[in-house]
């Protein structure tokens, strides 16, 4: 009996599923159908109505009250309503990739994108060594692969598939068309990442998640859980680490920033101190953050340690 439970139990999970995807790919389908600014500001529109009563919404409320304990209840409410419109046109530009990343290096003027750090982008597409790039949640960071694809700079991405699998397979499907490799993560992701670096490839991942069993750091003053896995990749292939990000700046319009390589604490033995560098690397994501916290997806249990 308890086995015909769990069974049936997994099969109304993956009825769910499907039917919640056909409902999300189906909107998109239709929004898909206007011009792309309209269809971006209606799902904005949407999501500041909808997004408060979600109850991902009081998590949000909750992690910005801890970052900023100086600010008004007021000033809380708008970050986190910029925050779900951030999410909505996130969502909706998936299925605008190809129309709205207009960026050409050969055009003088700027489009919908533009790009600072285009020499870096070229001095690394022709070093032959393992280079690491991190990035957050921010803007539109599905743009950071493509630009780098546009620069003839082969770059496999980790990523975090959503739960549901047949969401998972379309987001797979539309990235995989316009960017470089992509590598869920799942299992076994840590060592595929390190074969790239072995055979000198370029990786990128975002490290501003929770992550269980992570190391002790801080963000925004308060203890959390970080990933090693850059810092970890860092020490073993000694290789460099850029900053990469998206800003959402007015009219609909992008900026990606590349930085210059940071520069990674060392310990006595002069090798890359894992704990330190992953705190380095939290303090980069709080800045930009902090320059622009509507832009970031509050939402995640950031600070949440068990």
């Amino acid at each position: 009996m308890k086995r015909f439970l769990r069974k049936f139990s997994r099969r109304l999970k993956t009825l769910e599923h499907w039917l919640t995807a056909q409902v999300a790919l189906a909107i998109l389908r239709l929004l898909r159908l206007l011009p792309p600014d309209a269809s971006l500001d209606f799902a904005e529109r949407v999501a500041r109505r909808i997004g408060p009563l979600i109850g991902r919404h009081r998590v949000a409320l909750n992690n910005l009250r801890r970052a900023y304990p100086e600010k008004s209840d007021a000033e809380i409410e708008a970050i986190a309503s910029d925050m779900w419109a951030n999410m909505a046109r996130l969502a909706v530009e998936y299925v605008f990739l190809d129309k709205l990343f207009d960026f050409d290096p050969d055009r003088p003027n700027p489009g919908r994108v533009e790009v600072s750090g285009i020499d870096i982008f070229l001095r690394l597409r022709e070093d032959k060594r393992p280079h690491i790039f991190f990035t957050a949640h921010l803007g539109n960071f599905e743009f950071l692969p493509i630009a780098a694809a546009t620069f003839g700079l082969q770059l496999t991405s980790l990523f975090r598939p959503p739960n549901n699998p047949y969401i998972a397979d379309y987001i797979y499907k539309t990235r995989r068309s316009s960017m470089g490799g992509l590598l869920a993560s799942r299992t076994g992701a840590a060592l595929q990442l390190a074969r790239v670096l072995d055979e000198g490839g370029n990786i990128g991942a975002l490290v501003d998640q929770k992550f269980t069993g992570g190391v002790r750091t801080s963000f925004f003053g308060r203890e959390c859980l970080t990933s090693p896995l850059v810092p970890k990749l860092a020490r073993h292939y000694d290789c460099e680490v850029y900053p990469a990000r998206c800003i959402r700046l007015p009219g609909g319009r992008f900026r990606l920033e590349i930085g210059d390589k940071l520069t990674l604490p060392r310990d006595q033995k002069g090798e890359i101190d894992v704990q330190q560098t992953a705190q380095l690397l939290n303090d980069v994501v709080e800045e930009w953050v902090r320059a622009d916290p509507g832009q970031w997806m509050w939402f995640h249990k950031r600070w949440q340690i068990r």
